[in-house]
């Protein structure tokens, strides 16, 4: 279902189907998810119309443990700025960071995620903060759930033919994590007016929402 096309950069795949045409199925929203990390930053790009996401591309900015961590910077920030730039998304969302192994990887991961709100900015893109937590129990309703159960869920949400790897997986789930929220907070209005989409069946766990801003 998906076909890759490699960069050395990000490595992304991309999906080949297409949006749906805006007059059938109502406004579309271009999601951008980023998952921030110092020798491997995930960044996945998905679809949200309505209850309906699609996968658009996913991959990964690599840089090496050789390099000093402003070049590690830099390259991070260059690598997302041209993702943002190709696939113009409306909406970033990036996963918080709570957890380091020490106060020196909590420092150096704190930087990674500036990097990536300031390339969002650089480009005028609105950015909203999920917990790691809040983004499991939008996919499985459970927030502690494995590495592995978070890449089949997304894969299966995505109706990929191969899970995407962690990292990737992680900023793809940061996405749909938001995707959800942007479809309820769009149908309900809606659905309360009498028009479009009901929110019946969207299942938003109630203690992941707050820590969302859109």
């Amino acid at each position: 279902m998906s076909k890759a096309s490699r960069r050395t950069s990000t490595s992304p795949t991309r999906s080949s189907s297409r949006p749906a045409d805006a007059a059938g199925e109502g406004k579309i929203e271009t999601i951008l998810g980023i998952d921030p990390g110092t020798l491997k930053t995930g960044w996945g790009v998905i679809r949200a119309d309505g209850t309906r996401l699609r996968h658009v591309a996913h991959g990964t900015v690599r840089t090496s443990p050789s390099q000093s961590q402003d070049r590690r910077l830099q390259r991070i920030f260059t690598e997302l700025v041209k993702v943002i730039r190709e696939h113009e998304p409306m909406h970033v969302s990036v996963e918080k960071v709570f957890l380091a192994r020490n106060v020196q990887s909590a420092l150096k991961l704190g930087q990674v995620r500036g990097v990536a709100l300031l390339a969002a900015a650089e480009r005028n893109v609105a950015v909203s903060e999920y917990s790691a937590n809040q983004i499991k129990k939008a996919l499985t309703g459970y927030g502690h759930a494995a590495k592995g159960q978070m890449q089949q869920m997304v894969a299966a949400i995505l109706g990929l033919a191969d899970k995407p790897a962690e990292d990737a997986a992680d900023a793809l789930a940061a996405a749909i994590c938001h995707g959800h929220l942007w479809a309820f907070r769009t149908s309900v209005p809606a659905a309360a007016g009498g028009r479009g989409r009901s929110s019946r069946g969207l299942r938003w766990p109630a203690d992941a929402v707050p820590g969302g801003k859109i």
